[in-house]
């Protein structure tokens, strides 16, 4: 018995109906950027019970941790590295009289909170399965990943100190004109 073919099929009509809802959810959580994170890193502390108390899956915890490590550089990178590559884009500028580019990262920070709070439930749900608690010997992994990121991190560092950016925006930027000027009293908090 064949359906229609204008009928689509329930399954897929389901699965695009999840997938709608989904992203529905998910827009509506894109300018709630701080608690996104507060629920990312209640996930996270979840996820640190659960391995503290299972005393286990370490070798999950480890690839959790390079995958962070991979998505943070991500995120402290800039679009174009200077390095790599010269586009007719936007660009750093590397002198103080170039013209001001905004620092447009490799990672936005949606997709970078997005990419951690899967990366995470799929990590959580590996803890229930076996298969994956592979035993090793938990403080070696731990030394190798904080020193892969020392290096990481002192290399991203010295790249952000040549290239003179901050991947950052720390508050609004405030003009610090001449003292007494009808745009100064406007500034002040």
């Amino acid at each position: 018995m064949e359906q229609p073919a204008g009928d689509p099929v329930p399954l897929a009509k389901f699965r695009s109906d999840i997938s709608r809802q989904f992203q529905y959810y998910l827009d509506r959580a894109t300018p709630h950027t701080t608690g996104r994170w507060a629920g990312t890193f209640a996930l996270l502390l979840l996820y640190a019970i659960r391995v503290y108390f299972v005393q286990g899956f370490y070798i999950v915890t480890y690839g959790l941790g390079i995958y962070l490590l991979n998505l943070l550089i991500g995120f402290l990178s800039p679009m174009v590295d200077p390095e790599q590559e010269t586009s007719d884009g936007p660009s750093l500028p590397m002198k103080g009289s170039d013209e001001f580019k905004p620092f447009i990262r490799r990672l936005p920070e949606f997709k970078f909170w997005y990419a951690i709070t899967k990366a995470l439930c799929i990590a959580f749900v590996m803890t229930f399965f076996s298969v994956f608690d592979v035993p090793v010997f938990w403080p070696i992994l731990l030394c190798y990943w904080v020193v892969l990121f020392v290096l990481t991190m002192k290399r991203q560092i010295l790249h952000m100190i040549k290239y003179k950016y901050v991947p950052f925006n720390i508050g609004k930027q405030k003009y610090g004109g001449k003292k007494g000027s009808a745009g100064s009293s406007m500034s002040k908090d």
